[in-house]
């Protein structure tokens, strides 16, 4: 008898993909041999058997192996003498019908390879018709390309659902760290990743490492937007010109929109004012400069999309996209905060929604071989110390951000709060604070709280506000 007609009317089940042989042979084989449990746990789970009753016998085998017991029809039954549906099945023998049926100990992956993939297949049939279903209906509050990425997010979670490991051999794993070593050696910047654009960060880093997630946060107006334009520009001009530690990079900004972050940068390499270009008050030669600008940047490979309130599941979707159409070596988010989590999270509290994001990201990075960089705000506990340095702490839902990120920096300018703290022009104070905003004028200061690979530290920038740059900070500024 089958113990699935036993327990199941097949008139009310659709026919989905199956193999009741394929599972039984497996779980007979398991009981004969409990070693061959080692070679097919990393490829399957319970929830891939079709006849529920099945699944239940892998977990129970599973239980029993992991105690350092036998698993047998004889323990199994004892296991299971309380399971009124087991009980049914021809009165118990199913165990030893199981076990009877065995043609072969050495088909026992390929048994378990065949289960899992029926399960794959069974899980995109049903996500397939949910996704028909949810199409026919008319939901103000769901759009079209809503329904887009969450059928999108749920593919991605039956990829990441795979249970089958991928262990590797030290040799196999020494000889790509040996690749990596020898790349940074031949190197001529010693760079093991992408660059910064930045000498010194580059130094304290080795730059933006391969699977990394990179948190770059500061307070407002500290530059934390600027310096991540600075990065997205230089690394796609070096690639540009061919160069060394350069690549394609995506720019998800959710704050600012595409037309301007191109303006800050034309401002920058032109050398004329924001602030200026804005309002139209440049002369007829700073226009033909932008103009010409324009042309020569015109193929660089930095591609931005400034869709707000973007969730990350249609973040991750551009991404790949991206990364299978035109390439991809670095993604930055301007900024975290900005982004949405899956739609099943948001009714949640924040921080839940925050650490799913940051663990998104991560595995975004992870799946890519790319860095990326997210910028995120920081707590206002910052502004009621007299030392204004951001610390970890002062990370919104620090929890979750400092927990999966691989580097965490913060940008500091010590100039801004000076400017603010001006004192009379009688007081006595006057020429200590002259002497302080010298010190402090056209500086920044990126402070590497974090990092996974290397030393914590901080690295000075030069900073010009009128076209929001930064730029190394040459020697003979450092006394200016």
């Amino acid at each position: 008898m089958d113990p699935f007609e036993s327990s199941y009317n097949q008139k009310q089940l659709r026919e989905l993909p199956h193999n009741i042989e394929a599972e039984q042979s497996l779980l007979g084989a398991i009981m004969l041999n409990n070693e061959c449990f080692e070679d097919v746990s990393d490829i399957i789970s319970s929830p891939c058997f079709y006849v529920p009753v099945n699944g239940q016998i892998f977990t129970a085998i599973e239980s029993l192996i992991a105690a350092d017991q036998t698993a047998d029809p004889i323990t199994l039954r004892a296991y299971f003498e309380k399971n009124n549906e087991l009980q049914r099945i021809e009165g118990g023998n199913y165990l030893v019908q199981l076990v009877n049926s065995v043609v072969s100990l050495s088909g026992v992956t390929d048994y378990a390879r065949l289960v899992h993939d029926l399960y794959i297949r069974r899980q995109l049939i049903l996500i397939g018709e949910n996704v028909a279903y949810n199409a026919t209906k008319f939901d103000l509050g769901v759009s079209g390309i809503d329904q887009i990425e969450n059928a999108e997010a749920k593919l991605y979670e039956l990829a990441m659902s795979d249970t089958r490991g991928n262990c590797l051999s030290f040799s196999e794993i020494a000889t790509e760290a040996v690749k990596t070593i020898e790349l940074a050696f031949r190197s001529s910047n010693k760079l093991v990743g992408i660059t910064s654009g930045f000498i010194d960060v580059n130094k304290k880093l080795g730059g933006l490492n391969r699977s990394d997630l990179i948190i770059l946060a500061g307070r407002p107006s500290m530059g934390k937007t600027a310096l991540a334009t600075n990065i997205a520009f230089k690394v796609a001009l070096e690639n540009l010109l061919g160069r060394e530690g350069s690549g394609k990079v995506a720019f998800f900004s959710l704050e600012m929109s595409a037309e301007q972050l191109v303006t800050r940068i034309l401002s920058q390499e032109c050398m004329i004012a924001s602030e200026r270009i804005r309002k139209g008050e440049i002369k007829d030669d700073d226009f033909a400069r932008l103009v010409s600008t324009a042309k020569k940047l015109q193929s660089i490979p930095l591609y931005i999309e400034d869709t707000p309130a973007m969730t990350v599941a249609a973040l991750r979707t551009r991404a790949r996209k991206l990364k299978r159409q035109k390439g991809l070596d670095l993604i930055i988010i301007d900024y975290l905060q900005l982004l949405m989590g899956s739609s099943d999270k948001r009714n949640d509290n924040r921080v839940q929604e925050i650490s799913e994001i940051t663990r998104s990201l991560k595995s975004l990075a992870k799946e890519l071989d790319i860095p990326v960089i997210a910028l995120s705000q920081l707590s206002r506990a910052v502004e009621v110390r007299d030392d204004k340095r951001p610390q970890l702490a002062d990370l919104r839902e620090s929890g979750s951000i400092e927990q999966d990120a691989d580097v965490v920096m913060f940008v500091y300018r010590e100039e801004y709060y000076l400017e603010r703290m001006k004192p009379a022009e009688d007081s006595t104070e006057l020429q200590k604070w002259q002497n302080k905003m010298q010190s402090a004028h056209n500086k920044a200061e990126v402070i590497i709280a974090k990092q996974r690979h290397g030393p914590i530290g901080t690295v000075e920038l030069f900073f010009d506000g009128q076209y929001t740059k930064f730029d190394n900070l040459a020697e003979d500024r450092q006394g200016k």
